[in-house]
């Protein structure tokens, strides 16, 4: 087992490394900006090394710098949290180089499930079923409108290097085709710095389901259940919830087994995700991997018992899985809301600054994931959640009368949140009686 881990992230997924680490035994880094030298995960763990200026690109995505702190501190491995660098495959090859363990899969893998089109070619190969769409990389609305001749319309244009819903558009007909790929592809350079697209069928009113696996580096691979993640706004997703109530038994273990075979059909090492779209037929596609934790690991947590962050660690450290698939037994029901520091009256704008009053709900299966405290200063320059809420109960409907609960009980002063907005999601019957897909939030508030 490792003595020392550098943690390459900050915010609340720091916090929650730091602390499993400490249950383990294991002593910790911590890396951070100028911005975030008063940082809840600087002051947490054993040694913080600042690496650079506010900007990501200065800091947080510096690998040269992350590195000299893992070398210079000794540290002998680097968990990446998620964002950031978690899926960056020159990075995992340069702590190769390091001699330095990257608590996640090997850079290959990274690269073939990071990009989107040979993500697919794969999971076709291992007859995983996936959407109708482009084989082979699209750089030109040429190329695209030819493929979509095949596909058809409504289309889903996608960056192959995409994520956290960028370079997304969905074209309905060829008249607004061309601009929206055009916009998609710039959108692409500009974040990821990536021009490859790809197309996709459009599936209209699915949900988005998502099955957490585990595995080993001696082919031992188990799915941990499934996260329903259709609310959604603009691809990103604010409420998560374990199980999905919309599926069979029979359904959850065909997609579970579909999502291990999945896994190692791509070689796959560590705690990652396997998406699906799930249509009103029950059918389901393959939609990517995350090769990384999930901001949304604790629902899983909470029905699965398992920590899987403690479980990264130890594949990582060489170690076998500590469960099989038998031992894996899914109760009750666990929600997740996500706090932004943003105001749903302003199109969502991001609201940085001082948090002047804090308080934050706690009792029988509430838990709280945030790096905030009162008097803690959000900076500009990162993404806009603060806090994680997650309940669990014995079933939906308890779950999300705590989830309302624990809403209420939140307050935040000194900057606007999207608590409010939160807490009327759930209080619409069509949530509360469970029929939601990813067009949610656009059907219930055209407006935003």
């Amino acid at each position: 087992m490792f003595n020392k881990i550098l943690i390459a992230n900050r915010g609340e997924i720091a916090v929650r490394i730091i602390r499993a680490c400490r249950e383990m035994g294991i002593r910790t880094v911590a890396v951070y900006s100028e911005a975030d030298r008063d940082a809840l995960h600087t002051q947490l763990a054993d040694e913080a090394v600042c690496i650079g200026k506010a900007q990501s690109s200065d800091s947080y995505l510096n690998m040269e710098r992350i590195l000299s702190a893992t070398i210079a501190t000794k540290a002998e491995a680097i968990h990446p949290g998620f964002g950031f660098l978690s899926e960056n495959s020159r990075f995992v090859e340069m702590c190769e180089k390091c001699n330095v363990a990257f608590i996640g899969p090997s850079a290959e893998v990274i690269s073939r499930m990071g990009n989107k089109s040979e993500a697919k070619n794969t999971m076709r190969k291992a007859k995983v079923p996936v959407v109708p769409g482009t084989k082979e990389p699209v750089y030109t609305v040429e190329q695209a409108l030819e493929a979509v001749k095949e596909i058809g319309f409504p289309v889903m244009i996608k960056a192959s290097a995409g994520g956290g819903g960028k370079g997304m558009r969905v074209a309905g007909n060829e008249q607004e085709f061309a601009k929206l790929f055009e916009t998609a592809q710039q959108e692409s350079v500009h974040s990821f710095s990536d021009n490859t697209m790809y197309l996709e069928r459009f599936v209209e009113n699915p949900r988005h389901v998502e099955v957490q696996i585990l595995a080993d580096k001696y082919g031992n691979v188990v799915h941990l259940g499934e996260r329903d993640c259709s609310v959604q706004r603009r691809h990103q997703k604010m409420i998560e919830e374990s199980p999905c109530i919309a599926i069979s038994d029979d359904l959850r273990k065909k997609m579970g087994e579909t999502a291990v075979r999945a896994a190692k059909a791509a070689g796959y090492e560590s705690a990652g995700t396997i998406e699906f779209l799930l249509n009103q037929s029950g059918e389901f596609y393959f939609m990517e991997m995350n090769t990384r934790i999930q901001v949304e690991h604790p629902v899983t947590e909470f029905v699965s018992g398992v920590d899987l962050i403690k479980e990264q660690i130890c594949i990582a450290a060489g170690e076998p899985l500590s469960v099989q698939q038998k031992d894996i037994e899914i109760r009750g029901h666990a929600m997740e809301c996500r706090i932004n520091a943003e105001d749903p009256e302003r199109h969502f704008m991001p609201c940085p600054g001082k948090i002047t009053d804090l308080h934050l709900p706690g009792g029988n299966g509430i838990r709280v994931d945030t790096a905030v405290y009162n008097d803690y200063a959000i900076p500009p320059y990162y993404d806009s959640m603060i806090a994680k809420i997650i309940v669990y109960d014995k079933d939906r409907r308890s779950a999300i009368r705590k989830m309302i609960s624990a809403l209420g009980e939140v307050a935040i002063e000194g900057v606007k949140t999207n608590v409010d907005f939160l807490y009327e999601l759930l209080n619409q019957p069509d949530f509360q009686e469970g029929n939601i897909t990813t067009d949610f939030i656009p059907q219930h508030y055209p407006d935003l």
